[in-house]
């Protein structure tokens, strides 16, 4: 049986950084400051304002602008929340520093990146996690574990749509909508989360072919808003992938498989942040939802976004929290994420090339 929790502050409870104080750090440090036996020990920012902001408003004793600063004092675990680029500069000095470390989504913009952040996790013998909190949805866990139990048999067929509103207001934000700050557009920083999904159902991919454009938002950003691609999976298994940020109003994300009995089964993001089973076919369970409504409730702020998600952010934060206490691996490991990156990376090779792409998966340890 694991350790129980200690009371937060106690000897023995597990001391936190939070590094970057953007918006989704919120999520983290409600979720870290619900748990016992945890402490919010500091938060790091390079804006040293910011920083101080955020530890005032959440009761944080320390509040850094510099990485190695806050990673030498006395801390057991760390999450990133810095944009998608900093990610492998911060759980590579946390590994350095022997400490654990959970990073927001994407792992990395490059799988070169994920893999020394892997290795460098590795050969310090901690434990690294990355979020990808819409795993814990019921609708989505619903799914995993109908394949694990065969009432849903192995996918042949699969489906990732991502239609979503973005607007010239929402790239203002200095590292959005940027090559060199974001990694890339929709599919990098949107559809991340859906493709996870859908290899999370179908298993490992092996072939991708793709093509990204900008078709409304090019005044203002150097990356894509619209992405098409088909992904052959080592089961045989292909499926389809359409991402957007053009829609207006949005329509959410729909990831769906099936099987070759031809029973389906569906999780729909609509509104953003909320995840539902909108299809589902087995026998004697055949589910249906109609999400869309005249006058209904589409684009939604994107904080209530965040607010939305911090149900799903808090268990994987405990699930965590919980590795790091019974000495096992996260349920989303670094090598887990670094599947969907692949994929992602992939379809911009594709685009480049014009040619399907193969994936490399496990060469570089991606166990599975």
């Amino acid at each position: 049986m694991a350790e129980e929790f200690t009371p937060s502050g106690a000897p023995g409870a597990i001391r936190f950084a939070i590094v970057g104080c953007g918006a989704i750090a919120v999520n983290h440090v409600a979720a870290l400051q619900a748990l016992p036996g945890v402490t919010v020990a500091a938060v790091v920012d390079t804006d040293a304002a910011r920083a101080r902001a955020f530890a005032e408003r959440f009761g944080i004793p320390e509040a850094f602008d510099d990485v190695e600063s806050a990673l030498g004092s006395g801390l057991d675990a760390v999450t990133i929340c810095t944009p998608h680029p900093a990610h492998e500069e911060g759980v590579v000095a946390a590994a350095a520093q022997g400490l654990h470390v959970l990073c927001e989504k994407p792992v990395a913009t490059t799988t070169e990146e994920a893999d020394r952040m892997i290795a460098a996790t590795d050969a310090a013998g901690v434990r690294f996690g990355v979020v990808f909190q819409r795993r814990f949805w019921p609708a989505a866990a619903r799914i995993r574990a109908a394949i694990d139990g065969g009432s849903l048999g192995t996918p042949v067929s699969g489906s990732c749509i991502v239609r979503l509103r973005r607007d010239a207001e929402y790239y203002a934000e200095p590292w959005r909508g940027r090559r060199d700050t974001e990694g890339g557009g929709v599919l990098m920083t949107q559809a991340m989360h859906h493709i996870d999904l859908l290899q999370w159902f179908m298993g490992d991919a092996v072939s991708v072919t793709g093509r990204v454009a900008t078709l409304r938002h090019g005044a203002y950003i150097d990356v894509e808003d619209t992405a098409v691609a088909t992904i052959e999976f080592a089961s045989g298994a292909l499926a389809v992938v359409q991402a957007s940020s053009t829609f207006d109003p949005g329509l959410g994300a729909q990831v769906l498989v099936s099987d070759a009995e031809g029973r389906a089964a569906s999780v729909l993001e609509f509104p953003e942040g909320t995840g539902l089973t909108d299809v589902w076919t087995l026998p004697g369970e055949r589910e249906f939802a109609a999400p869309y409504a005249a006058g209904g409730v589409f684009d939604i702020p994107l904080a209530d976004v965040h607010l939305g998600l911090v149900d799903a952010h808090s268990l994987q934060i405990a699930d965590f929290v919980a590795a790091v206490r019974d000495d096992r691996d996260p349920l989303v490991t670094g090598r887990d994420a670094r599947r969907a990156l692949e994929i992602v990376t992939a379809i911009y090779r594709s685009s480049e090339s014009g040619g399907a792409v193969r994936l490399t998966g496990a060469r570089s340890g991606a166990a599975a």
